[in-house]
Formats: C-alpha cells, structure tokens, sequence
C-alpha cells in the first residue's frame, strides 16, 4: 500500500471520528478542522466558531475530540490544536 493511500485512509478514519462528535460541538457554536497530521502521528486541529475563544476548548480537545480520534485511530499519539 503506497504511504499516500495510507495517509488517504488514516484521515478518512480521524475524519469520521470527529464527525461522531461535530454535532456536540455545531450545537455550541464551533466545529474542528483537521490541518494536518504529520509523520510522527499527531493530529494539528484548528478549532472554529465558539471553540477557538471558548475557555473550555482545551478540556473539550483532550476529553472529547482527542478520546474520538484515538479511539478510532490508536496509532494516533496526539492531537492538538493550532489556535490554542
């Protein structure tokens, strides 16, 4: 499998996680973008609406977005967010 199938398929994975828990976050008046996710495994989020000023957004990041993405993806060791 070529490294660019790989990528393909690994954000299509982060991809429906963070739509598993979009409707949480559209609902208070944000949404996440994926910006990258580098060779060494970490997912670079930039955080939209309500969420880039919300004081809660790190706890969200961590307890809520991060959880859904390493659940569907283990091989993720991180996920932060660019905006922060």
């Amino acid at each position: 499998m070529s490294t660019t199938t790989e990528n393909t398929e690994l954000l299509d994975r982060v991809e429906q996680a963070l739509e598993s828990i979009r409707p949480y976050l559209i609902t208070d008046g944000g949404n996440v973008r994926v910006v990258e996710i580098t060779s060494d495994m970490i997912v670079k989020l930039e955080l939209l609406g309500a969420c880039g000023s919300c004081p809660m957004s790190p706890m969200t990041l961590k307890a809520g977005v991060e959880e859904s993405i390493r659940k569907a993806c283990p091989e993720i060791k991180g996920v932060y967010a660019i905006n922060v």
